[in-house]
């Protein structure tokens, strides 16, 4: 890969290696093991069951920063301020919704109704000093039942204020939906301070792989991104062949082999 691009720190999302924090050690452990890969920083599912003080201290200790946390939005919905004073003592100023329920988007007024909600807990991180986001999967990119001519992206992106809903593409599901992901990083250049790395294989499953061992455009995506003002690369997989540390590992040195990441320089 060629080119010249300014260098982003990389964080991994810990639902990656999900199967390896089951417990405070184990969380502990792995948070020390992804700093140790090259990682800059970390992206929450869950906080390992420690405390903010002790969080912020493993952070510290592990050499990685906070780079957001996946919450759902039915605890973002009733529980904000729990939520968001954790994070304030972490470091941590980005909170993502990562997942809307399909009970939440069966029509348009669903997509609506989530959309306004959004608004209101976004408005809200805003006033406290955070941003919050709408993490993508591929169920976005579909028409709306009763609306065909929309999407639900259409709607929770497009039908929101953009001071108050950021976006969080991730570049695989967009993949998966039929979109191109450089043309979706373009279209909202300026609202994604973060974006979800992950690769499509080649083969016909069109499933999971480290980021630059499969088929999406990474020049493209790169060069969109910093175009587009993102701040962090986050890198996330799902599932993959190989053991997840392994994939983890190959995603932070492919991507170290292009000029991102921080760490080290």
């Amino acid at each position: 890969m060629t080119g010249t691009r300014r260098a982003l720190p990389v964080a991994l999302q810990l639902y990656t290696l999900r199967s390896r924090t089951g417990d405070a050690d184990a969380f502990r452990s792995t948070v020390h093991e992804v700093g140790a890969m090259g990682y800059d920083g970390v992206q929450f599912a869950g906080y390992g069951g420690l405390d903010a003080g002790s969080l912020r201290r493993l952070l510290a200790d592990a050499g990685v920063q906070p780079a957001g946390t996946h919450v759902a939005l039915e605890t973002l919905e009733g529980d904000l301020d729990r939520e968001l004073d954790y994070n304030g003592e972490i470091g941590n100023r980005w909170i993502y919704c990562p997942y809307l329920h399909a009970s939440r988007r069966e029509n348009l007024a669903g997509w609506r109704q989530a959309a306004a909600s959004l608004s209101r807990v976004g408005a809200r991180c805003r006033e406290r000093g955070f941003v919050l986001g709408y993490h993508n999967h591929d169920f976005e990119l579909a028409p709306i039942v009763d609306a065909p001519h929309l999407t639900g992206i259409d709607i929770l992106i497009g039908e929101t204020d953009p001071a108050d809903v950021a976006f969080e593409p991730d570049v695989f599901w967009i993949a998966k939906g039929g979109g191109d992901p450089v043309t979706m990083l373009r279209a909202h250049a300026g609202r994604i301070p973060i974006i979800h790395c992950k690769d499509m294989t080649h083969d016909d499953r069109r499933t999971f792989a480290e980021v630059g061992q499969g088929r999406l455009d990474w020049p493209g995506i790169l060069d969109a991104a910093e175009a587009g003002g993102v701040e962090w690369h986050c890198v996330e997989q799902d599932a993959g062949d190989r053991p997840m540390v392994d994939c983890a590992r190959t995603s932070i040195d492919n991507l170290r082999s292009w000029g991102m990441g921080l760490k080290g320089r």
